[in-house]
């Protein structure tokens, strides 16, 4: 290739692709480096530099220093330290004559070349999208295939929508228009590229932001989103001026606002939530108008119990479990949901064990044991640290008596501690036992999967979705999991 057909394809790709020179240099040098490996071993390692302003060019080749007696030394790829005189791990390199391109050579040169203009095109649209990334996009469908829709965003720059991104029932013909959100995804093999969604909880809150003035001006916030694309959707609004309602604002007058966003997404059910600080009353609101009976919390595994009467309980489950689903994901804790009977029961199951464990432990007989639980005393802490005016109020027992109890219960407290602490050491351990490294039992106690039990109840995408980890060795790890089941 001449110096003057290099510079002339490089001024000429520059201005019709919009890409920056100094790109389409390092493109050139690596078609014209591709070609000319032909001629040399396929393992040499071979670059070629372009003066930026004769567009004359030189060719490169290079080989590692290494000692000879290792496995992998090869002479076309590597050079002893006599050779070279240089040392070892260096790079040796020498200038060779430029290849004489045939027919062949300069196709293969075009090809690679245009696919580094092609990618370097890709990346420079996507640079000029980073900061609309998340962001409601305007688009005409400019082709319909089996598994994509690639739509025109403006300036004939295209995104790809795939099908699993659109809502259950959607059909585009070409040159409709579509709002999706743009999202910048980087995919294996291809690098960034601009994918659109309908279907991502963005979507909702974009149009919300459309619809909504308050939003925009930061006076209501969308704090969260849980959604069921299609079906149902539940958001979460905070206001930062008390004078204004965030539910009405973003219901809007006879519901217009609420209705609009609702009929761009098929007209997917809405539920607009009023946001709290405190989880529990998240889920009281995130569950209305079911009415939640009573919570028991562990913060420990981040999981709730929700008592709800008879009437209330199909209302708060929802259709196949999505009410309770998306308020699960709203507030970002797990919610199990019982009837107020089952709770009850329970709960007098719970006292029936406490009351044994008291009378073991305390030395007391049955009756000052209920005594005690109908006095608020429901754990042995409870008991070691309770003031003597209230033990004596409930029990009716000398003060010496009394000290004797606190101190039973105290020994008691430490020991369930004790116990716990162990337990929680056993199951840390049997997580290393089945292969996790350290840094991924972290991980793992950190959702609340703190035993073997745990993992074996979880499935491998389930497994993949939490750590990084193959099919394979999810799966071994599974079942290795599981083997105690069948013992």
């Amino acid at each position: 290739m001449e110096s003057i057909e290099i510079l002339a394809v490089v001024e000429s790709v520059s201005n019709e692709k919009g890409i920056e020179e100094g790109i389409i240099f390092g493109a050139l040098e690596t078609a014209i480096a591709t070609a000319s490996l032909r001629h040399f071993h396929e393992d040499a390692e071979i670059t070629v530099s372009i003066d930026r302003v004769s567009g004359e060019y030189s060719t490169h080749r290079h080989w590692i220093v290494s000692e000879e007696t290792i496995e992998d030394f090869h002479k076309e790829t590597h050079v002893t330290e006599n050779d070279s005189k240089l040392s070892l791990g260096d790079t040796y390199s020498i200038d060779v004559d430029n290849v004489v391109f045939g027919r062949i050579e300069a196709q293969a040169a075009r090809q690679v070349m245009m696919q580094r203009v092609r990618e370097a095109e890709r990346d420079t649209i996507v640079a000029m999208f980073t900061s609309q990334n998340n962001s409601l996009m305007n688009g005409t469908v400019k082709r319909v295939t089996r598994d994509n829709i690639i739509v025109d965003i403006g300036n004939d720059i295209e995104a790809v929508l795939p099908r699993d991104q659109l809502l259950p029932g959607e059909i585009y013909k070409i040159k409709d228009r579509m709002r999706a959100i743009l999202q910048i995804k980087e995919i294996e093999g291809r690098g960034s590229q601009l994918m659109l969604s309908r279907s991502c909880p963005e979507m909702v809150t974009e149009l919300f932001r459309i619809e909504v003035p308050e939003i925009n001006e930061d006076i209501i916030e969308i704090r969260g989103i849980a959604r069921d694309a299609g079906s149902r959707s539940k958001i979460t609004v905070k206001t930062n001026d008390g004078r204004i309602d965030p539910v009405g604002a973003c219901v809007g007058m006879r519901g217009s606002r609420v209705q609009s966003v609702s009929g761009e997404l098929g007209n997917e059910r809405i539920d607009i939530i009023i946001y709290d600080d405190n989880p529990a009353q998240m889920v009281i609101n995130a569950l209305a108008p079911a009415k939640v009976e009573s919570i028991v919390m562990d913060e420990d595994s981040r999981s709730m119990e929700l008592a709800v009467n008879e009437e209330n309980l199909a209302l708060a489950i929802g259709s196949r479990g999505q009410n309770i689903r998306l308020a699960s994901r709203l507030v970002g804790w797990e919610l199990n949901i019982i009837s107020s009977n089952e709770a009850e029961a329970k709960e007098r199951v719970v006292e029936a064990e406490f009351q044994a464990k008291l009378m073991d432990n305390l030395s007391i007989n049955e009756s000052e044991a209920e005594s005690l639980i109908r006095g608020g005393f429901l754990n042995f802490d409870d008991i070691a640290y309770a003031e003597d005016s209230k033990l004596l109020t409930a029990l009716k027992l000398e003060e010496s008596r009394v000290e004797e109890i606190k101190a039973a219960a105290a020994d008691a407290a430490l020991m369930e501690a004790m116990g716990e602490i162990t337990q929680e050491e056993s199951n840390l351990e049997s997580l290393t036992e089945l292969g996790f490294s350290e840094e991924e039992v972290d991980i793992l106690v950190s959702k609340a999967l703190k035993s073997m039990d745990d993992i074996a109840e979880l499935a491998v995408d389930e497994l993949q979705d939490i750590i990084e980890i193959s099919d394979k060795k999810a799966a071994d790890i599974i079942m290795k999991a599981r083997e105690s089941w069948f013992n």
